[in-house]
């Protein structure tokens, strides 16, 4: 799978580059940082798409409970790029990033470990401050060296479509992430007898503990039996819990093959990046004329970290809002989503389909944008037979498929991609007419879309029982709701996400001091630990009896309120960004 993802994006470059069209102007080392990316992230996300479920199958955690452990994991992961970025200020990128893909293989190799009892708990606590310790020491500093890249005159001017490409393969790498951590899981639990329900592992611990109601007991002892299970609740229970839980330990053993791919890659591909590998005090002491040395007075640096200051502020409530997609927004998928899928929505739910879409996305633009009629004819017979491959695998799928919670995380990656040359154009024609908004205005319009797409969980939530209301009635819901709901959402955040998260990463780079590059680029990994851990505010409130419209309605506020903030003091973010 890992293999299969390099071999993805290495045809997108080998195209592009070839025929000069999306990847032109742009750096040779940009593809050697992006596929590293892509094998961590690749990696991380299989590990994350399974988490929360985790959590909750292995130590019966309840959502706020597991939510507060999921937001103090995603704030430290991204709480550790400022220290990380402080280190390689004085030590340099390249180090860093070799560390940390060292601490990360080690973090996700212990996760792999099954526990049992007390020790289980130590042993993934141990994990995951050794993955965001790695992740702190790898994440920023490789984005730092992208930014690097572009600091020669001949490639500034493509700085925001590289972050673009960039963030592209990091997505590449995400989407295939659920499926896998879903075929591994699944492979090891058939291998112990059992079929995942989304219903067992909270069943199996009430039963366990002595808590469950008799409408609870009623539903346990129904999806005992369509497991084919006839003996000792509690033995079922406790089997079912281990088996379980240990299937995800193999899933989260996928993140070490990754790791080992990403490493290779760094390594072998070194020479195409290792001028950017050079931080400011390097540049000067070397005589480097690749990295540019600005010297700035005290004004210019105060007014830059102002600016910088602010959209951190902002951004916050963006992450703990977008974050939900491994919490609150996987809850309502196995709680109030259909676990079915039928019609068209069934070819969203097999990977392979969705990758030959997103191909043809690339192919559909270079038969509009070659150079040569013949590479226009060649390209659009390509778009066309993969289209073809597509509908051949969605119409060889059954007529109703059955469709897991964590699966819903593979169509924000799969937007990313596709969305990426959309998006590229869009605001490549703006540009040209001169009228291409702003870096800070495209984050204020990602808030305002962020706003949009939990509007959307808002409507779908209208006429829902609230999570306390669920729980009472035995966890099963007498309404389900169709799966194009989430979807759609999905769709609407990936929009935001593409206005705010590789902008506002390009942003950093170009208006960060350059000898506060490191921690700057820190700065605003920190801040996006502020926003995931606030998720676990959302899991808090999610069991309280709040309606659950109301649960999303807060998350349309604070987006609302985030994006008036922005648009507020845009005159001054405007200032800094046009200084550098």
């Amino acid at each position: 799978m890992t293999c299969g993802l390099v071999v993805f994006f290495l045809i997108f470059a080998k195209i592009y580059e070839k025929k000069k069209i999306m990847f032109k102007g742009h750096p040779k080392g940009l593809y050697a940082l992006a596929l590293a990316n892509t094998g961590e992230r690749f990696g991380y996300y299989t590990m994350l798409a399974i988490f929360v479920l985790f959590l909750q199958a292995k130590f019966g955690f309840n959502e706020a409970q597991s939510g507060q452990i999921y937001g103090a994991f995603l704030g430290f992961v991204y709480f550790m790029p400022l220290i990380g970025g402080i280190l390689a200020d004085r030590f340099g990128y390249g180090k860093m990033v070799r560390a940390g893909i060292v601490v990360m293989f080690l973090g996700y190799l212990l996760l792999a470990v099954p526990m049992m009892g007390a020790t289980a708990k130590v042993t993934m606590f141990s994990a995951l401050a050794l993955i965001a310790i790695g992740t702190g020491l790898f994440k920023g500093n490789l984005q730092v060296m992208v930014g690097n890249l572009y600091d020669e005159a001949k490639y500034s001017p493509f700085r925001d479509n590289g972050f673009s490409l960039f963030y592209m393969a990091i997505n590449i790498g995400s989407m295939f992430a659920p499926m896998t951590a879903t075929k591994v899981t699944d492979l090891f639990l058939g291998k112990a007898g059992f079929t995942y329900v989304p219903q067992i592992p909270s069943l199996a611990h009430q039963y366990l503990d002595g808590t469950i109601s008799a409408d609870a007991l009623q539903s346990f002892e129904v999806l005992a039996a369509q497991q084919n299970y006839t003996g000792d609740l509690a033995v079922f229970a406790q089997n079912y819990i281990d088996s379980l839980s240990t299937a995800y330990n193999y899933g989260f053993g996928v993140a070490c093959i990754s790791l080992v791919l990403s490493m290779a890659i760094y390594i072998c591909c070194r020479n195409w990046f290792k001028h950017a590998d050079v931080n400011t005090k390097q540049a000067k002491e070397m005589g480097n004329t690749t990295v540019k040395v600005v010297e700035l007075t005290p004004e210019q640096t105060r007014t830059r970290m102002t600016a910088l200051f602010m959209v951190f502020a902002v951004v916050i409530f963006f992450w703990m809002s977008f974050q939900q997609s491994g919490l609150c927004l996987t809850f309502f998928a196995r709680d109030y989503t259909a676990n079915t899928a039928s019609g068209f929505s069934r070819i969203g739910f097999n990977i392979w389909a969705l990758t030959l879409i997103a191909i043809s996305v690339y192919t559909l633009f270079s038969t509009f944008q070659s150079e040569t009629i013949k590479n226009r004819i060649i390209s659009g017979v390509i778009t066309l037979l993969l289209w073809g491959a597509a509908a051949a695998l969605y119409l060889g799928m059954p007529e109703t498929i059955s469709i897991l919670p964590q699966e819903f995380q593979q169509f924000n990656p799969f937007f990313v991609v596709a969305l990426t040359p959309v998006s590229m154009a869009v605001f490549g024609a703006l540009a040209k007419r001169d009228k291409e908004p702003s870096s800070p205005k495209k984050i204020g319009m990602g808030m305002v879309v962020a706003a949009l797409g939990f509007t959307v969980m808002a409507m779908a939530s209208l006429h829902l029982m609230s999570p306390a209301e669920l729980k009472a009635a035995g966890g099963v819901s007498n309404t389900l709701v169709s799966p194009n709901w989430l979807i759609s959402t999905y769709l609407v955040l990936t929009f935001a996400e593409l206005l705010l998260s590789p902008i506002g990463i390009s942003f950093v780079t170009k208006v960060a001091p350059p000898k506060y590059k490191g921690m700057m680029m820190g700065c605003w990994f920190c801040v996006t630990a502020i926003g995931n851990y606030l998720t676990s505010v959302i899991a808090k409130i999610w069991g309280t009896g709040m309606p659950l419209w109301m649960v999303w309605g807060v998350l349309v506020v604070l987006c609302l309120l985030s994006a008036i903030v922005i648009f507020s003091i845009m005159k001054r973010l405007e200032a800094a960004t046009k200084e550098c």
